[in-house]
């Protein structure tokens, strides 16, 4: 208890500092959701055409040019040259199409006739294009097929038969029912949480550690009834129990930020576990430090390069599809980067079985991996300077 009490007191020293984190991580982290919260859905809009006919307006020419406006917004433009070419330069019109003289005749006679075409090159000129190209194609395979019949096409049977044709759309259906939107902020979260559990831990275990590693309280801790061994552990259970409170604490701003409903999923509790094994190995990260830095005003710096620097390598600042591929693969050597990968792919789990946890497994047994060769090292170290002392 008295180990206990002693922990809890420069604990109290050090709540500015954690609180400091903490409000960090709601701020940027509730920003960062909003400013990365965009759809990426497709919405197939309306492109602004422009149609000039020197052909007759009947027949075929005249179901082309209805089948356009019936798909497209058509713009009036000053019927000159000049004028055409500025309404495509200031994007006043996406597409132009010219329908040349003789195009319904020709394409009765089973000729090929060439419609000439002006765009801007964005993506509504490219669906304006799909949309004369569809035209034209399924026109022609029914002449086609007319003239290989009997030799003489009916233009009125054939008009029925291309609306026809034109009227069919392709069935869509969702094979997802993920909702990509908001598994994203709480991916976004959980990846921003890593500088939290970072900065927070490693600066309240190593001040408290250094704390008990000044030579008259390791003196007193030595003349001491307690054994070493207890005190060690008494310590490392504190700090531990200061580490699951932290996490508690993210997590609940997590709730907050996210909503309650998702933490009910599986999705949710997947993004839990993996930032509480990462905690974990937060503490080791720490007591690794701890046993490699006694000075306290050089602990604000070291922390801010390991926090810092993780999270902008790592994608828990930028995200992972922005990273060139040389700091990805740098980034393997850190922590932080399998529990970020861990965040990312649980946003893309639907189907929970073996073989879709298998990775999350995986990149989870890596971080312990870390965490038992920080403690290793913590050990190694702590051994080394007894036997200097």
């Amino acid at each position: 208890m008295t180990v206990f009490k002693a922990f809890l007191k420069v604990l109290n020293q050090c709540k500015g500092t954690v609180i400091l984190y903490s409000v960090i991580l709601i701020v940027f982290g509730a920003l960062n959701m909003q400013t990365n919260d965009n759809s990426t859905n497709f919405v197939a809009s309306r492109p602004d055409v422009l149609v000039i006919n020197h052909d007759e307006e009947k027949g075929i020419t005249k179901e082309l040019i209805s089948y356009l406006k019936k798909n497209t917004e058509f713009i009036k433009v000053e019927d000159s040259e000049e004028a055409r070419n500025d309404a495509l330069f200031y994007r006043d019109v996406n597409y132009i199409v010219y329908i040349p003289r003789d195009y319904r005749a020709d394409v009765l006679a089973g000729k090929n006739p060439e419609i000439e075409i002006k765009s801007t090159g964005d993506y509504q000129s490219y669906y304006a294009q799909l949309l004369l190209e569809r035209y034209m194609k399924t026109t022609r395979n029914y002449v086609d097929i007319c003239r290989a019949e009997d030799g003489s096409v009916d233009e009125t049977a054939l008009l029925e038969q291309v609306k026809s044709t034109l009227k069919k759309e392709t069935a869509v259906e969702t094979t997802s029912k993920l909702d990509a939107d908001k598994l994203g902020r709480l991916s976004r979260y959980f990846n921003f949480m890593n500088y939290g559990l970072l900065a927070g831990a490693i600066f309240t275990i190593c001040m408290v550690l250094a704390s008990f590693n000044k030579e008259v309280i390791r003196r007193r801790i030595l003349i001491s009834s307690m054994k070493r061994r207890t005190h060690n552990r008494l310590l490392l259970l504190s700090n531990a129990l200061f580490a699951v409170f932290l996490w508690a604490a993210y997590t609940v701003i997590g709730f907050i930020l996210c909503g309650t409903e998702f933490f009910a999923t599986k999705q949710g509790i997947a993004y839990m576990a993996n930032s509480f094994v990462f905690m974990f190995c937060a503490v080791t990260i720490a007591f690794l430090l701890a046993n490699l830095i006694q000075n306290k005003e050089a602990l604000n710096g070291i922390i801010n390069v390991i926090a810092l620097g993780s999270c902008f390598l790592c994608g828990a600042f930028v995200p992972v599809e922005y990273l060139p591929d040389g700091v990805l693969a740098a980034a393997h050597i850190l922590p932080s980067y399998w529990y970020i990968q861990n965040n990312e792919t649980v946003k893309t789990i639907e189907t929970w079985n073996f073989e879709t946890v298998k990775p999350l497994l995986v990149n989870m047994g890596v971080i312990l991996a870390f965490s038992v060769a920080f403690i290793i090292l913590a050990n190694l170290l702590s051994g080394r300077k007894r036997e200097n002392a």
